[in-house]
């Protein structure tokens, strides 16, 4: 996951774990399979994914016969995705300078990275630069704004999400996707929704890392980040927990 400009870092570990969790969420591999869909990339076709994180995408798409290379500014990250997958081609580096050749790949793929873009304008750039005319990009990632969880105190619970969001670089960033290509004269724009809905106790840690970034920040007090956090808990046993969390796909076409 590209880091270029995130005031609220984890860990490299933290948030490769907190990376291999996300991809172990339902419906989560049919979205990475429909990211591939919307790359178009048939066997032979080169195709970058920028933001690569662990390697997961980079694997799945050399087993589709589609030759990809991870690109990562972590370290971190690259010498774990090098370490999973040893056939794969993985590069440290941004998404604003990517070291390959202008028009050198078919497919342009980033999943969960553009909110932590300061200049998401000249990341198309550098995407466009890449790709071959005629070859697509495919943009991944929820806006920071709309996680949907029931609770018993609204107003806290909106002050804990936008408490987490206003630290990104660009928290509403896919909500822009559509708007962003067009502006960076990419055609065929498309852009679809997938909601997941989770009821259970598996992201009781997203949900608490929500309210402790809010804490950390100032946003709600130690006091009600506790009892946010007992609230959810205790909706978890008691199958009552409800968060909705809109995943924003975007497709377009370079031009020729």
């Amino acid at each position: 996951m590209t880091r270029e400009k995130d005031r609220a870092p984890r860990s490299p570990d933290g948030l490769i774990a907190l990376l291999d969790a996300a991809d172990r969420l339902p419906g989560a591999e049919e979205l990475r399979a429909l990211s591939y869909g919307l790359l178009g990339a048939e066997p032979g076709t080169a195709v970058v994914d920028v933001g690569c994180g662990a390697g997961r995408a980079v694997a799945e798409l050399a087993e589709r016969g589609v030759p990809a290379v991870g690109m990562d500014p972590s370290e971190r990250m690259i010498a774990v995705a090098r370490g999973r997958w040893p056939q794969a081609d993985f590069r440290i580096a941004g998404a604003y300078e990517l070291p390959l050749p202008d028009a050198s790949v078919g497919g342009y793929r980033a999943d969960k990275v553009f909110h932590l873009l300061a200049e998401p304008e000249r990341a198309l750039e550098e995407a466009r630069r890449v790709l071959t005319p005629g070859g697509r990009i495919v943009l991944v990632g929820q806006d920071w704004d709309t996680f949907v969880v029931d609770s018993d105190d609204p107003a806290l619970t909106r002050t804990i999400v936008h408490a987490r969001a206003d630290p990104l670089a660009g928290p509403r960033a896919a909500r822009r996707y559509r708007n962003l290509l067009l502006d960076a004269r990419f055609r065929d724009v498309t852009v679809e929704v997938h909601t997941g809905v989770f009821t259970g106790p598996v992201m009781l840690p997203l949900l608490t890392g929500l309210a402790e970034g809010a804490c950390s920040t100032g946003a709600v007090t130690r006091e009600q980040t506790d009892r946010w956090v007992a609230e959810q808990r205790a909706r978890a046993g008691a199958d009552r927990l409800f968060l909705a969390l809109p995943m924003f796909v975007a497709a377009a076409t370079a031009a020729r």
